[in-house]
């Protein structure tokens, strides 16, 4: 199946600006609720475990349609997902921004994960496909990481000061827009006729397994907040546990499957899979529902909580963007990124429960340089890890790992904090984290040796 690749085409800036554009809508529509979340809820009266579906349907999303996403990006043309996504992202905004109630509103959210995940595989495929391996990938597949702290850095921001002016719905509407765009302007993206190998057909027993094995294991850990005893989220637990099973079973033996298991006998995939599923658990995870936990513990505002943090995301930015500078390799980076927001993140100890503005700024701007360092690291490995032509299949599989870690963490950061309370919840989640970051970098540097 390794087959040699055509030549890749000729990057062209217009080219580029289109694909980081897509990171960087796809992560201020994910969020976007970070900050308007308790208002949000509070509008469409959700019950106790609303306001974490709320949260989470876009990364369930996202979660079950990267690989299948990937796969039909290699085989239909990048090019053409990528409108795709982008029109279906602004009719799912729409339905966001005229939801009446929870339902709609995730249905709405979940719609979005499907179409970002359709925009992100397709974009960094078009990355894989247009820019040779070397010094010139590193540099674009670094501004394409820092486009993912930049659109979280912006994300709030932007949610919290349409908010304050109109709506908490004003942010999808302005998705919806910007999203019309970019599928009009993604008309001069590069097409490839046909992948090297010939066309392949789409594994649907795969993405079957997958899709309800993943939306298995998010029900259970997010109802889970409630009880993990209860009978759903035991038997949704076993459900994911048996389809997940079958999945694995289904991609060994399938003649074309949707993720060819060999790549995991390479180092490369599995440090890129598995820093992205630590990076969702331990950080994304954990950032995604503190700045719910510092509104309702300390009573901050909308834009005091998405300024707060996009001191984080805005130095992960900055930091994304001159990580290939730095003389490490690639895998170094994502070691010494984790090590750095694992610290960070230890230095937000206390301070759900007493405010040090001068302490948390700090522990934000330290893990906002790891988060940056890992962003670019990951974006770069999920393309050199996997053969040219299979990019989208590398983009799916590390951005579906990164989801399904955020979607768990978020889920599992709620439950602990609505059990033992937001300060002394948030600090057990804070050192659990740091911990699951600091491991992985040691396996991670392991790996490399």
């Amino acid at each position: 199946m390794l087959d040699t690749p055509p030549a890749p085409l000729r990057a062209r800036p217009a080219t580029l600006a289109i694909v980081c554009a897509a990171p960087l809508l796809a992560l201020v529509n994910y969020t976007a609720p970070m900050v308007t979340l308790p208002e949000a809820a509070r509008a469409l009266d959700a019950g106790p475990t609303g306001p974490v579906w709320m949260l989470n349907a876009v990364t369930l999303g996202l979660a079950v349609s990267l690989l299948v996403a990937g796969v039909l990006a290699d085989e239909h043309g990048r090019r053409r997902v990528y409108v795709i996504g982008m029109a279906s992202l602004a009719v799912s905004s729409a339905i966001v921004a005229l939801a009446g109630g929870v339902p709609m509103f995730v249905l709405g959210r979940f719609a979005q994960g499907v179409a970002s995940a359709a925009v992100l595989a397709a974009s960094l495929g078009v990355v894989g496909e247009v820019v040779p391996p070397g010094p010139e990938r590193a540099r674009v597949t670094g501004w394409y990481g820092a486009m993912l702290g930049l659109g979280i850095a912006i994300g709030p921001l932007v949610s919290g000061g349409l908010a304050a002016l109109s709506s908490w719905r004003g942010v999808y509407w302005l998705t919806a827009a910007c999203s019309v765009a970019l599928a009009v302007t993604a008309r001069t993206l590069p097409a490839r006729t046909e992948p090297p190998s010939g066309r392949r057909r789409l594994d649907v027993p795969g993405a079957v397994t997958l899709t309800l094995g993943l939306a298995a294991l998010v029900t259970g850990v997010t109802e889970g907040r409630l009880g993990w005893s209860r009978p759903v989220v035991l038997a949704a637990l076993a459900a994911a546990a048996v389809l997940l099973a079958a999945f694995a079973l289904v991609e060994v033996r399938h003649p074309e499957p949707l993720i060819d298991m060999g790549l995991f006998r390479r180092p490369s995939f599995l440090v890129a899979t598995g820093g992205a599923l630590a990076t969702g658990i331990a950080i994304i995870g954990l950032m995604s529902y503190l700045p719910t936990v510092l509104q309702s513990a300390l009573g901050m505002t909308q834009l005091a909580t998405a300024a707060v943090f996009a001191v984080w995301s805005g130095t992960s930015f900055v930091a994304a963007l001159l990580a290939p500078r730095l003389r490490l390799t690639t895998r170094g980076r994502l070691a010494l990124g984790l090590l750095l927001s694992a610290a960070g993140g230890l230095a937000l100890l206390g301070t759900t429960a007493q405010w040090s503005a001068p302490r948390a700024l700090a522990g934000l701007l330290v893990a906002g340089v790891g988060s940056g360092l890992i962003n670019g690291s990951l974006t770069h490995l999920a393309i050199e890890s996997v053969p040219p032509h299979w990019a989208g299949m590398g983009s799916g599989a590390n951005n579906t790992a990164r989801y399904v870690g955020s979607s768990v963490g978020a889920a599992l950061t709620a439950a602990v904090i609505g059990g033992q309370g937001p300060a002394a919840g948030a600090d057990l989640m804070i050192v659990a984290c740091a911990a699951a970051a600091a491991l992985t970098a040691g396996l991670v540097r392991f790996a490399a040796s």
